[in-house]
């Protein structure tokens, strides 16, 4: 009988690149994990990591051994989601990663449209860069994401996940006033770190406008980047629900492109996409969004 908890331990070599990188993710010493392998390896009678210079990497029978433990968890999750659903009200705790813009804006009205439709659950937020949360996720560092992807990106390159819909949000562009008519490739641009979804997709629109945008200020917090719309200091891509909820006077430049748009998605691991708490969580903040995005309350 091969024993899950090693399996797992496998998994997140896999996903993480190197026994040290998830040693340093699950809080295990490096010889902790390499010595549990060892033990795995005895048990499956295969040889599942090779040293490649420094480090580790997974055999061709260890991939499959990881591809087969996703099978596992999958069905670990559909199991207690089953089982969930036989309450007949969604119950218990939940953690949610967010990213800073959704968590600050919509939220606190969800958790409120939350306690009253379904006071057994308890719902625990977590503040979390779109590009790390889907790790936490398959970590089980937390038990749903709320994240956003853009046109011609997607999520984080992981396996056993599920996205569904919350809804889509505009995205403009916005250029510093008295640099309005200038030359888009001299203009100051203020953007998120270069791996994050939205700065590849703002990459991409300019080069297809053109021109290569001057990157002069890196910021993950979006109401930064409409702060320094608004001082004259820089151009950036917008959502509407961040500047809505600023209530600015800065108007998207009709030079750039209009018609874009994130989408916003709940993420879960395979076989929990149906769970009762997790359906509640997603309808809760796609009424909730969908208010923001309309301009109602």
């Amino acid at each position: 009988m091969l024993d899950l908890h090693r399996l797992v331990l496998l998994r997140a070599v896999a996903m993480h690149g190197s026994i040290t990188a998830a040693a340093r993710e699950l809080a295990y010493s490096h010889s902790a994990i390499s010595q549990q392998l060892a033990l795995l390896e005895r048990e499956t009678g295969a040889v599942l990591l090779e040293k490649v210079g420094r480090t580790s990497r997974l055999t061709p029978v260890g991939l499959e051994l990881v591809h087969n433990t996703e099978a596992v968890l999958a069905a670990l999750e559909r199991a207690e989601t089953e089982l969930a659903a036989s309450h007949e009200q969604p119950r218990g705790v939940v953690s949610v990663a967010v990213f800073t813009s959704i968590g600050r804006i919509v939220m606190p009205a969800a958790l409120q449209r939350l306690a009253q439709s379904h006071p057994g659950l308890e719902v625990r937020l977590r503040r979390s860069d779109p590009q790390d949360s889907v790790q936490q996720l398959v970590a089980r560092h937390v038990d749903a994401v709320v994240t956003d992807t853009f046109p011609g990106t997607r999520l984080a390159p992981v396996g056993g996940v599920r996205a569904s819909a919350i809804g889509s949000d505009p995205v403009r562009g916005y250029l510093p006033e008295g640099l309005a008519d200038a030359p888009l490739d001299r203009i100051p641009w203020v953007m998120e770190p270069p791996e994050a979804a939205s700065t590849q997709w703002a990459l991409r629109v300019c080069r297809e406008r053109g021109f290569e945008p001057r990157i002069a200020h890196v910021s993950s917090d979006m109401l930064f980047h409409l702060r320094m719309v608004e001082a004259g200091l820089a151009a950036a891509f917008l959502p509407d629900l961040v500047v809505r909820e600023a209530g600015t006077a800065a108007a998207p430049s009709p030079r750039l492109p209009t018609n874009e748009h994130r989408d916003i998605l709940l993420v879960t691991r395979e076989g929990a996409e149906a769970h009762p708490a997790l359906l509640a969580v997603r309808d809760a903040i796609a009424a909730t969004f969908a208010e923001h995005v309309s301009g109602t309350d």
